[in-house]
């Protein structure tokens, strides 16, 4: 089984006035309380979620 990558993501900023838009990619990486960190693989995919909603979501090292 091949090594995947992964990112870990904390949701750090609540959702509450963004656009139904951000409220879905948040709920897509699979967020479901605020400061939760979450670990999801390393894809342009999920990069690409998390270029849309800096302002709520951070990579954590």
């Amino acid at each position: 089984m091949a090594d995947i990558a992964k990112i870990k993501l904390q949701y750090f900023r609540s959702m509450i006035c963004t656009p139904v838009k951000h409220k879905l990619v948040i709920k897509g990486l699979g967020f479901t309380r605020l400061n939760q960190i979450v670990l999801r693989e390393d894809s342009p995919s999920i990069r690409g979620m998390v270029a849309k909603v800096p302002h709520l979501v951070r990579v954590v090292d």
